[in-house]
């Protein structure tokens, strides 16, 4: 089961039409959550990420549409699946159809589905970059819309070419996420992430990474421009997201990295937000 717009429908029964503005235009944003241990990780975060993009894309926001509210349909959606494990969560929100670039009004749809988990651990992860086209470094890339070619195309890429992932950049042929998260680097005792002015996607665990790091002064952390010549002086190099949380990189091209870094930096982290 589905829920859509707080009506909860059989996955096989059409709820969007023909001229569904997501489809048609990529007019809708999406958020990615994790249910664990009875509760959805980082759910404020979350929502009020989306509360803000969903204003600078200037769709109206309904009065009900509170933290209060997305828990609510977000639990009711989980329940009627009986999923009771670790849970998948995806929130879309789209604009009402009607129009073509100029839609007839900013009123808005959502649709939340969830699935079940599967195992995540995986021991060997290699990545390298992907040079095809460029992510560019404007204030809409760290949105989390449903235009995401670029990310199409670079999995096609990684899964032609055995690899788990692809490094994407920009225009600046600077480093800015992978594929289906952010990136940070170790070298001794700094970490660096791209800035958001890269135009990597403002990620939640991203965003709490950062703020451990601020209070706990294991590793000077800093948001910064990074060349892609950084990675192989690298010690270390993991990725982050709602789902994986963190998963360390052990192998970019011929360099291979001290996964032991990134396991310490894992269980520091699972441990400041009791997991």
């Amino acid at each position: 089961m589905i829920n859509f717009n707080g009506k909860l429908i059989a996955k096989n029964k059409v709820v969007l039409v023909y001229n569904n503005r997501a489809f048609t235009y990529g007019d809708a944003l999406f958020e990615t959550l994790k249910f664990q241990n009875n509760t959805i990780l980082f759910l404020e975060d979350h929502y009020f990420r989306l509360m803000a993009s969903m204003r600078m894309l200037r769709m109206a926001i309904p009065s009900y549409f509170t933290l209060e509210f997305l828990q609510d349909e977000i639990i009711k959606t989980i329940k009627i699946n009986n999923l009771i494990n670790e849970v998948r969560i995806k929130i879309q929100v789209f604009r009402k159809e009607g129009g073509f670039y100029l839609p007839k009004n900013n009123a808005i749809n959502f649709l939340i589905e969830v699935s079940t988990l599967k195992n995540m651990i995986i021991t060997t992860y290699e990545v390298d970059l992907f040079k095809d086209y460029y992510i560019f470094s404007g204030q809409l890339s760290t949105l989390k819309t449903t235009n995401r070619i670029i990310n199409v195309l670079s999995s096609i890429y990684a899964s032609e070419n055995n690899l788990d992932n692809c490094i994407l950049i920009n225009e600046k042929k600077n480093i800015v996420e992978v594929n289906n998260g952010n990136l940070f680097i170790v070298k001794d005792n700094k970490i660096k992430t791209p800035a958001l002015t890269e135009g990597c996607i403002k990620g939640v665990v991203r965003k709490k990474i950062i703020e451990m790091f601020q209070k706990n002064k294991t590793y000077v952390l800093n948001e910064t421009e990074i060349s892609p010549f950084e990675l192989q002086k690298a010690d270390a190099l993991f990725i982050t997201n709602s789902i994986i949380g963190i998963q360390e990189i052990s192998k970019y091209r011929k360099k291979e990295y001290d996964l032991n870094i990134v396991k310490k930096i894992k269980d520091d982290f699972m441990a400041y937000y009791k997991f």
